[in-house]
């Protein structure tokens, strides 16, 4: 199933875990997997905590301290930052899904990471019924 996002910034995670949600209970998933993927080049897709803004602060931060926008890159689209951050980060996660609900933790949420905004983005969602 294909969802559209749309990001507003040049970097931002956006939380996703709703669309997921809600597409597991539209789809009457009782048990299985849904794999998330994000079919960009500059973009991801990670689970991480969701009760502290600061982590996804530091975790940007740390991205751009260690691939910042104006290095020293071959590739002369301008947006070489972006391709190596989305490299690390990845393009899909997978988690279970058990008695129609995603086994997350407490305080874990899907992102989407956008690493060359803002842009029209896309998602997949991939449930696997057990």
């Amino acid at each position: 199933m294909e969802h559209n996002i749309r990001t507003v910034r040049e970097q931002e995670f956006v939380r996703i875990t709703h669309i997921i949600r809600k597409t597991v209970q539209n789809r009457n998933i009782k048990d299985g997997i849904a794999v998330i993927f994000v079919p960009h080049t500059t973009a991801g897709v990670t689970i991480n905590e969701s009760s502290d803004s600061n982590v996804i602060i530091d975790i940007l931060n740390s991205l751009n301290k260690n691939f910042p926008v104006r290095g020293d890159y071959f590739h002369l689209e301008g947006n070489s930052h972006a391709h190596i951050k989305a490299s690390l980060i990845g393009p899909s996660v997978s988690i279970i899904i058990e008695k129609g609900r995603l086994k997350l933790g407490t305080w874990q949420e899907v992102y989407f990471c956008e690493f060359d905004g803002p842009r029209n983005r896309k998602i997949f969602i991939k449930l696997i019924e057990e």
